[in-house]
């Protein structure tokens, strides 16, 4: 059979970088390679003519050329029974065209769960449950579990849940937060470490909202007085994701918050967590050692954990035995023992570190130090000839020590057991789809003693926002940090209880980078804007004392 061929037609793809010559003839349709989608060629309505499971099972959708010419987009264009049903259902012979399974993919979930006709239809079902038959206050002793299980499982209500998380992973949010107030219900999203507005619904969508997720992670939906914690696991297009469901009881009712965990992700290594060059190498020799402790210090979310499996990958080999101790197991990590505490039946970090340790380990991995018990077998551990790598909540590095008196530590166990403390930060990333250049005086604002040879000319930038971005002018984000070794000194000065100011002072004339600075010379990469990295290191000491000091040095 010879190829099916039309009028000229613009490529609806190219691989990156090539151009088509413009005198080129047009290749026919079928069987030519699209390398990309485009949403205009993208037709809800027909698509949705075919069940999902069937577009999503043989990775095939329907699309439309130039003229009204439709398509039909394969993964494999020898999938002949898939074609021929498609086909079937459409009534007319359309010819085929090969695509990338996950250009398909993504074309199904937009054509499923963005296109503007069905979000109409699904807000006007979402509407229809507003009424006083199916609402039920929150706040009332009297709300029954087999009223709300009824509520939960209206379609409105799967909707509702189905459309906030399909448009978190859209947006790329770790978390949501579902807030009562006194007249309506707030969803928001955190996305790369910012919370934002996203939705706001009537508080009579409380109920059903909040029962069907707690359904969905298996707690009690008829508990409204005492905190809650559970978990679930969902799919969403190809991607698998864990959802850790806290809800703890407010004034104005049950306040929900769901962190998102892509199981699908794998582990990143060292070299993806934005370390400069000397760091990396350094924070590689203190993890390379065979005993100590090795501290992680930041506020949640700062990246700690996400360091801490890097490290792990890296260390992880058949030579050793690596033993974990965490709350909660985030990823699983092949070839590692990881045991998750369970405070209700007493399995605490301190009782669990006391069982790991009689399973010959090499490397333990505490995912916090919260108390003193915890501290001390950690630090026997390490002195027994175990690496121990574990974090704090501390705003800086020379703050851990310190920490670790306040806790109880005796000051000569810490200084011989501790061997490095990093502070880490996540900074939001400029998008590269839209990022402009700033006005070069801006530069002016950083420091000359941090500037680095050849940049007193260099020009920052922003982004100006664009639909990648979804108008933040930020995507994803990078890593600064300050890596503390604990020299001689700093344990002389542990030793004698000295303030962490003091601990600072020692530290950076050693060397030591502030996480300020290390922000600054992102910005003068190019990598971030001076905002963030003032936004994210406000609690730091002021970058000219910082200086000052290292440089009387």
């Amino acid at each position: 059979m010879s190829p099916m061929r039309a009028k000229a037609l613009p490529f609806v793809g190219l691989p990156h970088g090539a151009e088509r010559p413009e005198t080129a003839p047009a290749p026919p349709i079928e069987g030519q390679q699209l390398w990309k989608i485009a949403p205009e060629r993208l037709n809800p309505d027909l698509a949705r003519r075919l069940p999902l499971e069937f577009l999503k099972k043989q990775c095939a959708i329907p699309i439309v050329l130039e003229e009204g010419t439709i398509a039909i987009a394969l993964a494999d264009l020898l999938n002949v029974e898939a074609y021929d049903a498609i086909v079937g259902i459409l009534g007319q012979a359309c010819p085929r065209v090969r695509c990338p399974a996950p250009e398909i993919e993504n074309a199904i979930s937009q054509c499923y769960y963005q296109a503007e006709g069905r979000q109409d239809r699904d807000d006007r079902e979402i509407e229809e449950m507003i009424s006083p038959d199916t609402t039920a206050s929150t706040n009332s002793v009297q709300t029954h579990a087999e009223d709300l299980l009824n509520i939960a499982d209206k379609a409105p209500a799967i909707k509702l849940v189905n459309k906030i998380l399909f448009e978190a992973v859209r947006r790329r949010a770790s978390d949501i937060h579902i807030e009562p107030y006194e007249s309506e219900l707030k969803v928001r999203f955190r996305v790369d470490g910012v919370l934002h507005n996203v939705l706001s619904l009537p508080r009579q969508q409380m109920s059903a909202l909040l029962s069907r997720l707690k359904i969905m992670a298996n707690l009690n939906i008829a508990e409204h007085r005492l905190p809650q914690d559970g978990q679930s696991r969902v799919k969403i297009g190809e991607e698998l994701m864990d959802i850790r469901v806290s809800v703890i009881p407010t004034a104005g009712g049950e306040r929900m918050v769901l962190r998102l965990l892509d199981r699908g992700r794998g582990a990143l290594g060292l070299e993806d967590a934005g370390f400069g060059p000397e760091t990396l190498k350094t924070f590689r020799e203190l993890i390379g050692i065979s005993h100590g402790i090795v501290l992680l210090t930041g506020p949640t979310g700062s990246g700690k954990t996400t360091t801490l499996y890097a490290a792990l990958n890296e260390l992880n080999n058949e030579e050793r035995n690596i033993l974990t101790v965490e709350d909660p197991v985030e990823y699983q990590l092949p070839g590692v023992g990881q045991m998750q505490i369970k405070p209700k039946i007493n399995l605490t970090f301190a009782s669990s570190l006391r069982h790991i340790l009689r399973q010959d380990p090499d490397i333990i991995m505490i995912g916090e130090i919260r108390d003193l018990e915890t501290a001390e077998i950690a630090i026997q551990a390490s002195l027994t000839g175990h690496l121990v790598l574990s974090t704090l909540h501390t705003n800086d590095a020379p703050s851990a020590v310190t920490r670790l008196i306040d806790m109880g530590i005796e000051p000569y166990l810490i200084s011989s057991s501790v061997v490095g403390v990093m502070a880490q930060r996540l900074l939001r990333t400029i998008c590269p789809d839209c990022r402009q250049p700033c006005q070069a005086q801006d530069i002016a604002e950083i420091p000359a003693e941090l500037r680095q040879p050849g940049t007193s000319d260099a020009r920052l930038y922003k982004g100006t926002g664009c639909e990648t971005c979804l108008q933040t002018g930020y995507v994803g984000r990078t890593g600064i940090c300050e890596l503390m070794i604990v020299d001689d000194e700093i344990r002389d000065l542990v030793v004698q209880r000295r303030g962490a100011h003091v601990v600072k002072q020692a530290a950076l004339r050693a060397g030591m980078t502030t996480l300020r600075q290390d922000g600054l010379r992102k910005a003068l990469a190019g990598v971030t804007t001076l905002e963030e990295v003032y936004r994210v290191t406000q609690d730091s000491v002021s970058t000219s004392r910082e200086v000052s000091e290292h440089a009387g040095t």
